[in-house]
């Protein structure tokens, strides 16, 4: 099995110290840094994560390589483990600080995860806030055989369409690496189209629309028209939401593709040829009759994505069990052919 979203996280700031400048590590001591300022999961939410998840040192869930390949590599057969990690330096302010952090957090990954265990994969986390040095960053290290993916908040700036971002997707086609895009993001910009909701439950529920609205950036402002072998895959963006989204999207290309020349195609052709989700969170209907429905509605077996989304508790005693209920060809496409097509591995 391939498990494409497991969360490693730094058991803290002074990890990255033997990676940073000097200079660096006297700025965040006299400056008091803590880190980005994320709060994508609160640590009381009961989602954020397993209580068995947590290392018996004291540090955060997801920062004992040991314990991650005990429960996720060892525990479920995990073949191959793709790192996500969500350190969202698009939250530091000071560009060329996000920049060596983000170097600082790569050059850590490949030390710690990548080297020691070779069933580990991992995303490069770059400072998507400027691009050109993300690009930089991407030139540097993108060509290590442990990393298959650039790693980025679905809550941005602006939206992804933008060809502000092309030297980014530039650099991932260029050394064959998939963008992923990952619920949550830089904090101070809302996490819904239209301002701030009061609880977590809201956020985390509403984060769809951030994504439906980075999707119709893309296709409609010609990304994948620039790009034409651009990959991207959606982590933890649920997936049974598709069908309807494309068919929106679809009904309104023919009335209005007059504006958008460039989209050649229904945007669900777009979708389906460059953009791939994960499966966790997966909202599962009530009756599992739905959830074939809704996999026969997306019109294509190659979309998905298995991922235990680890840490994270989503209630599940063992991640992926709903697959059992699926047709064995298509459980092994989603369990393992999918993504090892997609990230080459």
């Amino acid at each position: 099995m391939i498990d494409c979203d497991i969360h490693n996280t730094i058991p803290s700031l002074e990890a990255l110290y033997p990676y940073l400048p000097d200079h660096w590590c006297d700025y965040i001591r006299d400056s008091a840094f803590v880190g980005p300022d994320v709060n994508d999961y609160p640590g009381g939410a009961r989602i954020a994560a397993l209580p068995e998840s947590r290392p018996g040192n004291g540090g955060p869930p997801g920062s004992d390589p040991a314990l991650v390949k005990t429960q996720v590599l060892d525990a479920h057969d995990v073949g191959i483990g793709l790192l996500t990690c969500n350190y969202w330096v698009q939250c530091i302010h000071h560009e060329d600080l996000a920049a060596s952090m983000a170097m600082a957090i790569n050059d850590w990954q490949r030390d710690v995860w990548l080297e020691p265990e070779p069933r580990f994969r991992a995303s490069l986390v770059v400072p998507s806030q400027n691009p050109e040095l993300a690009a930089r960053e991407i030139d540097r290290i993108g060509d290590h055989p442990g990393f298959v993916q650039v790693i980025m908040p679905v809550r941005t700036i602006m939206p992804y369409g933008k060809r502000y971002f092309d030297p980014i997707y530039e650099a991932a086609v260029r050394h064959h690496l998939v963008v992923g895009i990952h619920y949550g993001g830089a904090a101070g910009h809302p996490p819904t189209p239209t301002g701030w909701p009061i609880s977590f439950h809201e956020e985390y529920a509403g984060m769809i629309q951030l994504f439906q609205s980075q999707i119709n950036s893309l296709i409609a402002e010609g990304v994948f028209a620039r790009f034409p072998d651009l990959r991207m895959t959606l982590i933890e963006a649920g997936f049974t939401w598709l069908p309807s989204f494309m068919w929106r999207l679809d009904k309104e290309w023919r009335g209005l593709r007059h504006e958008i020349p460039w989209v050649k195609r229904p945007p669900s052709d777009y979708m389906r040829d460059h953009i791939r989700w994960t499966t966790q969170p997966v909202d599962l209907p009530g009756n599992a009759t739905h959830l074939n429905q809704i996999l026969e509605q997306m019109q294509s077996d190659d979309l998905l994505l298995y991922a235990s989304d680890y840490p994270h508790n989503h209630g599940e005693d063992t991640p992926g069990a709903w697959m059992d209920g699926l047709t064995e060809a298509l459980s092994r496409k989603i369990r393992v052919d999918n993504a090892k097509s997609w990230y080459e591995v």
